[in-house]
């Protein structure tokens, strides 16, 4: 392996200009190694946040570390992007190097947050922000530049697919916390609590409290319940619309979402093997990218489509919703907050495609324009 290492570092490790010619077979070894370090880092933040339920936080605890060894193969990527060339032009590594850098500014702040504050008692923080941020804006990057300089073929759909499917789950992680909440609270009310007594005494200690019920609550849910539809149905319905016009494929955003839930469906009862906390499942998600790929499937003008399309996405996510509160798991939600959700995503739906729509305006520079993928 060493030998390997020092026959590539011999061949492609020199300095170079954004763009330059890149071999088809470093290109697939380059971002094939972006899917492990991606994958690695999904691994470690799933079970994170189910190891924040039950212990309270410890830096070098195992998500952490998994987490950590994505993060470096990631970072190596984009060094390596930076000084040889290889593989990116220069918007998609800067894309690269922006996400990495916010990523890594924000790590520091999150420890010192915890340093000064204790246990972080929602993932819903300015540090957790700038987190999910890098991640998103270095995950532009991997997916501009997989569009560009992947070969054609299967393999390169496959990969596509894969890259937005680890967008989805960024853009969904703050909304685990209610999923893990919500059965966090049952478990305690059926007198079966998940959380270690460390991190109940310590949630309490917080709150000023008693060990109980009100510490329970304040620790498992204290998100206002239309956070969890608003900004669930409308920041993945707009992932998905994206995922589905820049794939090009039919029942793109469905494959995106439905492999996002079959992860869920399977890591939590791995987790719960090992004797960790369970969340609910997001299923609806399902829903939301068939309206989504629906409204793809007919030709419609743009200011129709974005509205039908947030039409039927609200209606299917917060019925989806009721359904899961009602026979399965489903973290509380207002249902009053519908109208916002559904107004919200037509505006931010009718204004990115009047963007895509402007003279040689594109998401993806080298990729085939939004509105032409339908």
């Amino acid at each position: 392996m060493i030998q390997g290492v020092r026959q590539f570092r011999d061949q492609y490790w020199e300095r170079g200009a954004p763009g330059r010619e890149t071999p088809a077979a470093l290109t697939k070894q380059l971002y094939q190694l972006w899917l492990v370090g991606l994958l690695l880092k999904l691994i470690g933040s799933s079970w994170d946040v189910s190891w924040h339920f039950k212990w309270l936080r410890d830096d070098l605890a195992p998500p952490h570390l998994i987490n950590t060894v994505g993060t470096v193969i990631v970072v190596g990527l984009t060094l390596f992007h930076t000084f040889t060339g290889y593989g990116g032009d220069k918007p998609t590594i800067r894309l690269m190097q922006v996400g990495c850098g916010i990523f890594l500014v924000a790590l520091p702040i999150d420890i010192i947050n915890h340093r000064v504050n204790g246990l972080d008692i929602t993932s819903w923080s300015g540090s957790h922000a700038l987190l999910y941020l890098g991640t998103a804006v270095m995950l532009a990057g991997a997916i501009r530049g997989w569009m560009k300089y992947f070969p054609e073929g299967n393999a390169r759909t496959f990969g596509l697919v894969a890259l937005w499917f680890f967008f989805l789950e960024n853009i969904w992680f703050p909304n685990q916390h209610q999923e893990y909440g919500v059965r966090a609270l049952q478990a305690y009310d059926s007198g079966n609590a998940e959380a270690e007594p460390i991190l109940l005494q310590f949630a309490a200690d917080q709150l000023g409290v008693p060990v109980g019920r009100e510490a329970v609550v304040h620790f498992a849910l204290p998100i206002a319940d239309w956070v969890y539809p608003v900004w669930g149905l409308v920041a993945a319905a707009l992932v998905l619309v994206i995922a589905r016009r820049t794939i090009g494929r039919r029942w793109a955003a469905t494959a995106v979402a439905g492999g996002y839930v079959a992860y869920r469906c399977l890591i939590w009862p791995l987790l719960a093997g090992i004797d960790f906390p369970k969340s609910a499942v997001p299923l609806f998600l399902i829903l939301v990218a068939l309206a989504i790929d629906a409204a793809h499937a007919v030709e419609m003008p743009t200011p129709a489509a974005a509205v039908l399309g947030s039409a039927a996405v609200t209606t299917v996510g917060y019925v989806g919703i009721w359904f899961q509160q009602e026979y399965l798991w489903g973290p509380p939600i207002s249902f009053s907050s519908a109208a916002v959700t559904a107004v919200l995503l037509a505006v931010l739906w009718t204004v990115g495609d009047m963007l895509v729509h402007r003279p040689r305006a594109q998401l993806f520079a080298s990729g085939p324009k939004l509105g032409q993928l339908r």
